[in-house]
């Protein structure tokens, strides 16, 4: 038989939703159940260093968790370096602390507020000393992508005809319409987030688990046997199906 292996979306600082669907989880599979959280563990929602915590001292008793990096993981570990980095993929208006983005709600969750200063450089210099460095290990130890017989999980996902042994950390964190459009077979199925959709979505070659926590939707766990998958609910397994075609 084989051994179900759970995956969570985008949790984006939701940490009652994130208590929520390890209740879950292990309602389903028991304390010991395998699971791999997609990334995006900050940013927008209003605990992300709740739920930072939450992760660390999973790992710290023995969970056998899997916790990949999302793109907002990065924004958040580059900004916390000794001179801030911006990530080069974002729009040159844009920077990680903009609403936006939510790097602000992140801030305000170890007790920063931007409000207090304008100026970057003082937020960075708050942050430095109110961010536990256990959280930024936390961060820069993320892996980008884990996989078994039959799947592969990234952030955001793949791209399309290269080896899943040589994707780009770029493409693995960012990639969106070039690898949503592509309908062919990439060896494994592919289960990603950082697109938000209405519902989970299995599209056949890819599952989509990002349901918009970030933007106050329900967090999404997903249990798999195999490449069959089923969402969690308080009802129990609810089957996941691919759709008739692949969206955009």
């Amino acid at each position: 038989m084989t051994k179900p292996i759970y995956a969570i979306g985008d949790v984006h600082g939701q940490i009652e939703e994130l208590n929520r669907v390890l209740a879950l989880i292990e309602k389903d599979g028991g304390p010991d159940a395998e699971v791999v959280f997609i990334g995006d563990y900050t940013d927008r929602g209003a605990n992300s260093a709740e739920v930072i915590d939450t992760l660390i001292q999973g790992l710290a008793v023995g969970k056998p968790w899997r916790c990949l990096m999302g793109n907002h993981d990065r924004m958040f570990s580059w900004f916390m370096r000794d001179y801030p980095q911006h990530d080069a993929y974002l729009p040159v208006y844009l920077y990680w602390l903009h609403e936006r983005l939510g790097g602000d709600t992140t801030m305000a969750s170890y007790g920063v507020k931007m409000k207090e200063t304008d100026r970057q450089t003082a937020v960075h210099a708050l942050a430095k000393a109110a961010v536990p460095q256990a959280h930024v290990d936390f961060l820069n130890n993320l892996s980008l992508s884990y996989e078994t017989d039959d799947l592969f999980f990234a952030h955001a996902g793949i791209k399309p005809g290269v080896p899943l042994d040589q994707q780009d950390e770029e493409d693995l964190l960012w990639i969106r319409k070039e690898f949503h459009v592509d309908t062919r077979d990439h060896g494994k199925l592919i289960v990603h987030g950082h697109t938000p959709v209405e519902t989970a979505t299995h599209y056949g070659n890819r599952i989509n688990i990002d349901a918009g926590a970030g933007y106050g939707r329900p967090l999404t766990a997903v249990v798999f046997e195999g490449r069959s998958c089923w969402t969690l609910s308080a009802e129990g397994r609810q089957p996941l199906m691919p759709v008739e075609a692949n969206a955009v």
